[in-house]
């Protein structure tokens, strides 16, 4: 790949692609002035919001990045998916997963 390579689109277009398969509807969403990049309802009809990003290892990147499911107020699944090698963590219920251990944990989803 090229230095010009916007590898943050890049994953945002395989999560998009993941999230087909695993949706029955798939939406980009808004809440107030903030995108959020996915909203799936998956195949039993529940609710779930998604960003991505290639990395969040910093703080206002991090920040950047939660702000749009930070201000959703339902209670529906909400996750920040990444290329960073530690995940689990959890902001506010919003919870900060690799994105490789998401793709190959399918099933759960």
């Amino acid at each position: 790949m090229s230095e010009n390579t916007d590898y943050g689109h890049n994953l945002e277009n395989v999560v998009y692609l993941e999230l087909l398969r695993r949706s029955d509807r798939l939406y980009t969403g808004k809440s107030n002035d903030k995108e959020v990049d996915f909203v799936q309802i998956d195949k039993n009809g529940y609710k779930n919001y998604f960003q991505v990003a290639w990395t969040a290892m910093d703080g206002k990147t991090l920040e950047r990045e939660l702000a749009p499911l930070n201000a959703i107020k339902d209670s529906n699944a909400k996750y920040l998916l990444t290329m960073d090698a530690f995940s689990g963590d959890s902001y506010n219920g919003i919870r900060k997963l690799n994105v490789v251990d998401w793709l190959l944990e399918a099933a759960l989803f």
